[in-house]
């Protein structure tokens, strides 16, 4: 019995120090070694080393002059009732989607009341056939990128507010659309705060 005892102990010993010491440790060590950037959270900083951002974390994006990512029904707790939950796009403290099926009335609601907004804000899409992910949220409410149909019908809208011709921004966006990995592997996207950066840098506006 004891020789039994003893056997899983050491068992056990032996993988607590392969398997959540020694094997976290060399990923660590490679991740850091080999890729530095994506290790650290893909993080954006400015030329004074300001944080703007994560490349693989979505942000809110306002004013005319940004192309804004996709909807997020992320929440956060009210503080004026803890009880209760209210929407705080992009919480990455609190990565969800809505789990409201494709006939719940809430939805639908809230997509009409999406789509009045964004027509509002851009007269030219008014009975337009929109892309899926303009509307839509993700199902982890943090969704850095946004399809390439998406960004293309905001490119008037961003080149009147920077005072620049469609042309100029639509080339731009070019530069930073990803296409599928090895030809067929995911979909092309258009990563929001990279695009956004560059855009700055391009076409700067206060």
């Amino acid at each position: 019995m004891l020789s039994t005892v003893l056997n899983a102990l050491r068992a056990s010993l032996v993988t607590f120090v392969l398997c959540g010491l020694l094997y976290p440790l060399a990923l660590t060590g490679l991740g850091q070694w080999m890729f530095p950037f994506q290790a650290n959270g893909s993080l954006e900083r400015d030329s004074e080393d300001t944080l703007l951002g994560s490349r693989i974390i979505g942000q809110q994006w306002n004013g005319p002059e940004w192309f804004h990512g996709r909807p997020s029904a992320t929440m956060d707790t009210d503080p004026n009732g803890p009880i209760k939950a209210v929407p705080a796009p992009y919480n990455a403290a609190n990565s969800a989607a809505s789990n409201l099926g494709p006939t719940s009335k809430k939805l639908l609601k809230r997509l009409a009341a999406d789509r009045k907004a964004l027509e509002e804000f851009q007269p030219e899409l008014v009975g337009r056939l929109l892309p899926a992910d303009m509307l839509t949220a993700s199902a982890s409410g943090l969704d850095p990128d946004i399809s390439p149909a998406n960004a293309l019908l905001q490119v008037a809208r961003v080149a009147h507010a920077r005072a620049v011709t469609p042309a100029q921004v639509h080339a731009l966006l070019e530069q930073y659309v990803t296409r599928r990995s090895l030809w067929i592997f995911g979909e092309p996207r258009v990563n929001v705060l990279a695009l956004n950066l560059a855009l700055q840098q391009a076409f700067p506006k206060r």
